[in-house]
């Protein structure tokens, strides 16, 4: 390039180097998000669940974790699903979406110390681990490290792309534009709604400031304009989701939107505040200066953004909770709800958290058919075709809970799993297709029965309707069992449902023997009644079996032995 026009190298060797540098960036970003995201997730979780017990443990604990699994947006989504399972309240999680937005600001200060030169170095470290390591969780940190390179080398490409920029006269007048902080807002919230990650927005700006490309009050406006970019991500995921979801979601547009209107009309004190905590280079002049300082400059405003807003808002969160309960009141109609409660798409990519977000879907669908199991037995010993036609609806909703489920599990196994995600994911699917193999057992056999009953004219006698009922409690016991045993990874609950075996064979044969002795009483139509209530019993029998099922894959595979199915 040679004064204000492309010559040398050429318009499109600096297209080349800026998309292809873009590439390797955001690559590498996404590469070192996932990465952790897998081997830090379980713990995360377990963090996120137990620290925010109040607003500032609340805004520590969403710093953290957020900082750890390098995304905002996967924070607060995991925030919702907590609110929506009843562990969180809404005010409780206002704390953790402030802190989440601190958080997100630790990969700008990363970045902002541009290593490039020891870029090809993490490269080749992070491959070099996931080459020879053995233990699946070492390659995830060797990908970490790896993606951090790759961000790096993807600087230092764009940085030199930009070089010649330097003297073109068209970009400096547009960069000089962007000083006018409404227009930087404008570039900035567009651009990070596109690429949707305010991270890559602020790391762009670093690339500009490091090239001395854009002045600290135009990295500023644009940074302003990320911030509020940012809540789209969530906006979008929040459609049609419950009500709660959508207002974790508007809560935190309505932070960034007043944050940034606050410091917009402050932006020379934000200004001075970031040039008084960030490294100065008098010995420096012009551009080379500008180049040396704007990086660290427009990393500790984005921290500085955040952290003063978080400190402004927190004491205000009652304000803010009911302000978006006013502007999203509860539907008395959220069909959506009936229907799924927990599984988000948002935390599909984070399989740690999708996964405890089935398994809670599941003790949903577990609940309806505890329900069914418990009011089947009047219903076929003793109901109408109106009572029994109930169950079919309800079934109904079960089929469509297990459609739901597995569909989710199947998409959260595309992702990257550890081993154990792999075998948790295994067990949940196995468990939900039990639960739905138990309620078609209720709604096909057991109403069928059911109708047979009205259609023979048959009649239980009090003293069979007590030894079937005897053994129906049983069988909810341990379904009971079995869904505390998969819902909490709890395997004494898991083991007792499986040794309950011995007892289950006892009692049935106790109601066989009972049956057998019915058999010969002198009562009228005593061969169909024999029939029918032998078929409940099969059935009952049958739910069981599943359920025993469903508690073995609860317990560690080495406790899962072959069994006989001949017996219950």
């Amino acid at each position: 390039m040679q004064g204000t026009g492309f010559i040398d190298p050429g318009p499109l060797q600096l297209i080349f180097g800026l998309l292809g540098g873009l590439a390797l960036f955001l690559y590498g970003m996404g590469q070192m998000a996932d990465s952790l995201k897998v081997v830090a997730g379980d713990r995360m979780k377990s963090i996120l669940a137990r620290l925010t017990r109040n607003r500032v443990t609340g805004v520590l604990t969403g710093a953290f974790v957020t900082a750890v699994i390098q995304s905002s947006s996967v924070t607060t989504v995991l925030v919702v699903g907590f609110i929506s399972a009843g562990l969180m309240s809404l005010t409780q999680s206002v704390g953790v979406i402030l802190g989440a937005d601190i958080g997100t600001t630790i990969t700008a200060q990363i970045i902002a110390f541009n290593i490039k030169e020891y870029s090809l170095l993490l490269v080749a470290v992070g491959f070099l681990v996931m080459f020879v390591a053995r233990r699946e969780t070492t390659r995830h940190y060797g990908t970490a490290i790896m993606g951090l390179g790759l961000v790096f080398l993807g600087m230092g490409i764009m940085g030199e792309a930009m070089k010649p920029l330097r003297t073109w006269q068209p970009f400096l007048n547009a960069m000089t534009g962007l000083e006018n902080p409404w227009l930087g807002i404008l570039v900035g919230a567009v651009f990070t709604a596109l690429v949707q990650s305010s991270s890559a927005t602020v790391g762009i700006i670093i690339v500009l400031g490091s090239q001395g490309l854009v002045s600290l009050p135009a990295g500023i406006g644009l940074l302003l304009g990320a911030n509020i970019g940012t809540t789209v991500t969530a906006l979008l995921a929040s459609i049609g989701r419950p009500r709660e979801a959508q207002r974790a979601a508007l809560i935190h547009l309505i932070f960034k939107v007043v944050g940034v209107l606050i410091w917009v009309f402050l932006i020379q004190q934000l200004i001075w505040l970031a040039v008084q905590v960030s490294p100065s280079h008098p010995e420096l002049s012009g551009t080379a200066r500008l180049a040396a300082e704007t990086p660290r400059q427009i990393a500790n405003a984005h921290t500085l953004f955040n952290v003063a807003n978080t400190l402004l808002f927190l004491p205000l969160v009652n304000v803010f909770v009911w302000l978006v309960r006013r502007l999203l009141p509860d539907r008395p109609d959220d069909a959506y709800r009936v229907r799924i409660k927990y599984l988000d798409e948002g935390l599909v990519k984070t399989p740690a958290f999708a996964l405890d977000r089935a398994r809670l879907e599941m003790l949903h669908m577990g609940d309806r058919v505890r329900g069914m199991l418990k009011d089947i037995l009047p219903v076929t010993l003793g109901g109408d075709r109106e009572e029994l036609r109930e169950f079919v609806a309800r079934d109904d909703e079960v089929d469509q809970l297990h459609g739901e489920i597995v569909t989710y599990l199947g998409r959260v196994s595309q992702e990257t799993l550890t081993e154990g995600q792999k075998d948790e994911l295994l067990k949940l699917m196995e468990a939900t297709n039990d639960l739905e193999n138990i309620g078609d057992i209720i709604e096909t056999n057991l109403v069928s029965l059911g109708h047979r009953r009205l259609d023979e004219g048959a009649h239980v006698s009090a003293s069979t309707a007590g030894v079937l009922e005897e053994f129906h409690l049983a069988v909810s016991r341990a379904l009971d069992m079995a869904l505390v045993a998969v819902s909490q990874k709890n395997e004494a609950a898991a083991a007792e449902v499986v040794d309950m075996k011995t007892e289950m064979n006892q009692l049935a044969d106790s109601a066989h023997l009972h049956e057998a002795k019915r058999l010969i009483a002198q009562e009228p139509g005593r061969l169909p009644a024999y029939t029918f209530e032998v078929d409940v019993l099969e059935s009952l029998k049958r739910v069981y079996y599943f359920t025993k099922r469903m508690a073995r894959a609860a317990l560690p595979s080495a406790d899962i032995r072959p069994e006989k199915t001949d017996r219950a």
